[in-house]
């Protein structure tokens, strides 16, 4: 080296520092760039974006080709530098190794990593649109080394084999949607749309059916009056039509049809009867949903083990499990959980057991049989509960307000502090029999 030739090795110095920043940032840009808004991008008819994609479909060959030429300017850029310092600090070789081995790991570690890197993190599309030409470049002139690594790449596979990747998982998605809530790409309504629909799958039809005790039906020989004060009582659009008992439905009724063989003085409903669709409790809604669109009925009838009716199940229920609650002018709205003060809450009986367990922040709601905030109460009792009943579970106050001789209707709640440890689910249930004994004995 030369005197002369010391402004040319400065200046071939800079230009490695830069591709090295270069090889950083691009790497950084392929490793956290988002796919779909590059898909998206291409499809829109983006040269450069389906350039981009090409190189993220073969993701390994072009990370390949980064680490090389990574490397190489690298390891010339320490060779040139060493060199530099020795011809500088001539005599004393020792100081000129250290010198040069400090000053070039300042200077790529500041320039050619950590600043680059962090610079294509910020909007990693962005960048490798603006670099995608350059890429290319480099790729094609580093193409025979790459094949020589992927060869390596290959049998290294072979002899370790691992498994292979998975695809996309439900939750994985899920996060994706909420990350893109909270970056503003999506609103509250927009995230709660997909994640309904990520989630559709896994609700089984007993999830959303209405119970046998709350079905509305009648016997096909009720007289045509009877059935027309049901249809104006209850507002229903369809009712499901049995014989001898609800066990055994055999068709439905729609409210025109009703009407229309009503006022044209038919004797009873046979001739209007509407094929049945039966579910299990178990079929998936999906599943449910596909049948019905089939069958082109909006209504079908849930049976349980032994073939009789467990309940029913609409099209406008598996449809709410999408969309939220839809509402039409006849119906009736129900409060589900009505607030009565900070910490007390008037809850109905029909509530589910999982919003429930939502409303008062706690798990362990699958843990138990029932399903609705009734049938959970009245497991907890071991009986049918009365008005007045009451129990404490952990750090909720329950108190029976409503019931029927069969079941639960509606609940008070009372939900008191945490204490710091619970050493069990019941710390007391009494019913109303045992409170009403006490008071006797204290008089």
């Amino acid at each position: 080296m030369t005197s002369d030739s010391i402004p040319i090795v400065c200046v071939v110095l800079v230009i490695l520092i830069v591709l090295s920043g270069m090889f950083s940032a691009t790497e950084t840009a392929y490793s956290s760039i988002n796919r779909i808004r590059i898909k998206t991008l291409a499809n829109e008819g983006s040269k450069k974006a389906r350039n981009v994609n090409d190189f993220i479909e073969r993701y390994d060959s072009m990370l390949s080709t980064v680490l090389i030429g990574n490397n190489i300017v690298n390891i010339t850029a320490t060779s040139l530098s060493t060199l530099l310092f020795v011809f500088l600090l001539k005599g004393n070789e020792s100081l000129a190794a250290t010198l040069s081995t400090v000053v070039l790991t300042v200077v790529i570690l500041l320039f050619g990593e950590i600043t680059p890197k962090m610079l294509a993190k910020k909007n990693p599309e962005r960048f490798a649109m603006a670099t995608v030409g350059f890429m290319r470049f480099i790729f094609v002139l580093l193409y025979p080394l790459n094949l020589i690594f992927m060869g390596w790449k290959w049998l290294v596979g072979k002899i370790f084999r691992a498994k292979e990747e998975q695809g996309i998982t439900e939750e994985e998605l899920l996060v994706i949607v909420d990350e893109a809530e909270k970056n503003g790409d999506l609103t509250d309504q927009e995230t709660q749309l997909i994640s309904s629909a990520i989630e559709f799958t896994d609700l089984d039809v007993g999830d959303v059916l209405v119970p046998r005790v709350n079905v509305i039906a009648v016997e096909k020989s009720t007289p045509m009056e009877e059935i027309k004060k049901m249809f104006l009582e209850y507002e229903f659009s369809r009712i499901p039509v049995y014989e001898e008992n609800i066990d055994t439905v055999i068709g439905i009724i729609h409210e025109k049809d009703f009407f229309s063989a009503y006022f044209r003085g038919d004797a009873d409903v046979s001739a209007i009867l509407t094929k049945v669709v039966f579910a299990t409790p178990h079929m998936k809604i999906s599943s449910l949903l596909n049948k019905l669109q089939r069958e082109k009925v909006h209504l079908a009838i849930v049976t349980d083990e032994y073939g009789g009716t467990k309940g029913l199940v609409t099209m406008e229920d598996i449809l709410e499990e999408l969309v939220g609650e839809i509402w039409d002018e006849h119906d009736e709205v129900v409060n589900l959980f009505t607030s009565l003060s900070d910490n007390e809450y008037a809850v109905d009986g029909n509530a589910p057991l999982h919003d429930f367990f939502d409303l008062v922040e706690m798990d362990g709601a699958d843990e138990f049989e029932a399903t609705t905030v009734g049938g959970w109460v009245t497991e907890q009792m071991e009986r049918i509960p009365i008005e007045g009943d009451f129990f404490d579970y952990k750090h909720l106050h329950l108190e029976i307000t409503k019931t029927d001789s069969r079941r639960v209707i509606e609940v008070k709640l009372t939900i008191n502090e945490k204490e710091e440890e619970e050493t069990g689910d019941w710390l007391f249930r009494k019913d109303k029999k045992d409170r009403e004994k006490e008071e006797d004995e204290e008089e």
